[in-house]
């Protein structure tokens, strides 16, 4: 099992950059894929963003792609999320998600989830 806690949220003006990441312990990340994931109010979970066990292969959801980078470091059991070229429409709670078996794209295919962070993008 392991434990998921992000940071690096906050308030950022549209067209700004911030990245989050997220910090695991317990069973080590490198067994795991990990994705990040998305919720705005009133709105479904959203696939963001998911990397492979060794960082081989990424993916994006369209709506982030050639703006989010994903990206990990095994050694230091950190998962990172650099979004550049925000926009409002990117406000939500953001969320770290890992899966032993591939690539989550789907909430529910994740094994466990962080707590969130929020992501505030101001116009």
């Amino acid at each position: 099992q392991v434990q998921l806690v992000e940071s690096g949220g906050g308030l950022v003006q549209a067209g700004g950059s911030l990245r989050l990441s997220c910090g695991a312990s317990g069973r080590t990340m490198n067994y795991y894929a990990m994705s990040w994931f998305r919720q705005a109010p009133e709105q479904e979970r959203e696939f963001v963003a998911g990397i492979s066990r060794v960082g081989s292969s990424t993916v994006y959801g369209d709506s982030v792609k050639g703006r989010f980078t994903i990206s990990r470091d095994n050694a230091k059991n950190t998962l990172y999320l650099q979004m550049n070229s925000l926009k409002p429409e990117d406000t939500a709670v953001y969320y770290c998600a890992a899966r032993s078996l591939g690539i989550a794209t789907m909430s529910g295919l994740v094994n466990y989830w962080g707590q969130g962070t929020q992501v505030t993008v101001s116009s």
